[in-house]
């Protein structure tokens, strides 16, 4: 598939400033795998406060940002998009590890590949990296259901 910039994954993905980490899809296989970017600026709204002498992204935030891409990969992959009447929710993150950290001006790669679905649970195993090397990790399970 072509790469999706932004108005596309604003139609994959209900997140908005400051919230969406994801800036562009840059290779998606539907119910394969995905690959995005998010660019790291020093204006993103969490430095401030994390570390301000010494700027590194938070690793929840990266967890985040992994989670968004296969959120994109799993609405693509089941012809859905977003709603008012429906929620993509974490059920499980397993396994994960930070391997280095993600500072200002680094451009964070997403990969998240899909492993299964098993009664509405979608599966990934999702890394990121910066320059070709692994910085987090992790195995995550989510699920879509209806909003209340």
């Amino acid at each position: 598939m072509t790469p999706m910039e932004i108005k596309e994954i604003f139609e994959h993905l209900p997140h908005r400033y400051p919230f969406l980490l994801v800036d562009r899809v840059l290779e998606i296989e539907t119910g394969k795998h995905i690959v995005a970017l998010k660019n790291v600026s020093i204006n993103e709204p969490f430095f401030p406060g994390h570390f301000p002498h010494h700027p590194v992204m938070p690793g929840v935030l990266l967890i985040e940002a992994m989670a968004q891409a296969a959120a994109i990969l799993a609405f693509h992959t089941g012809g859905q998009r977003p709603g008012e009447e429906s929620v993509v929710y974490f059920v499980g993150i397993d396994d994960a590890r930070f391997k280095k950290p993600v500072v200002p001006g680094d451009q964070v790669m997403l990969h998240a590949r899909f492993e299964r679905q098993l009664r509405g649970i979608w599966k990934f195993a999702a890394e990121a990296k910066v320059d070709g090397v692994v910085v987090a990790e992790a195995t995550m399970m989510c699920a879509l259901r209806p909003a209340k």
